[in-house]
């Protein structure tokens, strides 16, 4: 009888897991393809600790995270002429084949960075401009991310589902 009650209880919990799991897709807008990416975007970031990708290229003109690019524009020869350039296009390459739809922290994507850059090194008016807020505007990308909360909420709802099991 113990075994049963047991059994009814975990079976509850399991239901219980599965229906707030199932909420949570549903109230979050996410695929689940965009809730199973944590792996990929930890490869994608590890683009950003290879020590093989920028070699020649200052520290203070790298592409990092933030999708920041921090280039004066009286450095625009420096980094559009020299390995900087090559070196960050081969950064966004590596981001792009680990994650297709990787967003940096500013919400800006992989190609709109490249447009950013392309602009930027390019020899017409924008030449030594590498704002990205001024050729996206209010365009840069607003796609939905989970909050921290909504991906502690999943990680554990999922594990308690593994448990059960």
């Amino acid at each position: 009888m113990a075994f049963s009650i047991l059994l009814k209880e975990k079976s509850f919990i399991f239901y219980v897991t599965l229906i707030s799991f199932a909420m949570l897709l549903c109230y979050s807008g996410a695929s689940a393809e965009d809730l199973f990416q944590g792996s990929s975007l930890t490869k994608a970031l590890s683009c950003f600790d290879n020590k093989l990708i920028y070699v020649g290229c200052d520290e203070v003109y790298r592409l990092n995270p933030s999708g920041n690019i921090n280039i004066p524009s009286e450095a625009t020869d420096i980094f559009c002429n020299g390995p900087c350039l090559a070196e960050t296009q081969v950064m966004l390459n590596c981001i792009n084949n680990m994650l297709s739809n990787f967003l940096f922290y500013n919400k800006a994507s992989v190609d709109q960075i490249r447009y950013v850059l392309n602009a930027g090194c390019s020899y017409s008016t924008q030449r030594g401009n590498f704002n990205l807020g001024e050729y996206a505007g209010e365009e840069i990308n607003n796609g939905h991310k989970l909050s921290h909360f909504m991906r502690l909420y999943l990680f554990i709802a999922m594990a308690v589902v593994v448990y059960l099991m």
